[in-house]
């Protein structure tokens, strides 16, 4: 599996509906791109000037709310994830 490096967290990004509530089918280019996944890895915290680590405020396996258009789309496995920094994490849904 991949390891975040700093505050990096490693998202598997929810999958948006396809069909609008009428029935209709949407090409990609007009869904909205999700805002919501799984954590799958959360890196070992930032590291302040003065030596401090500060942990992550997300753990694996919460659903997060993060930044539309943030972090970086990556394939692992077959897999597709986004790796973000901790600031573009804006909710923790419960």
């Amino acid at each position: 599996m991949l390891k975040p490096l700093s505050d990096r967290v490693i998202i598997e990004v929810a999958k948006e509906e396809e069909k609008t509530v009428g029935g209709i089918v949407l090409a990609s280019a007009a869904k909205e791109k999700p805002q919501t996944g799984n954590v799958i890895a959360v890196g070992e915290g930032r590291v302040l000037e003065n030596g401090t680590k500060v942990p992550a405020d997300v753990k694996v396996g919460d659903t997060v709310m993060f930044e539309k258009y943030s972090g970086t789309e990556v394939k692992y496995e077959g897999n597709d994830y986004l790796i973000v920094s901790g600031k573009d994490i804006i909710a923790i849904v419960e």
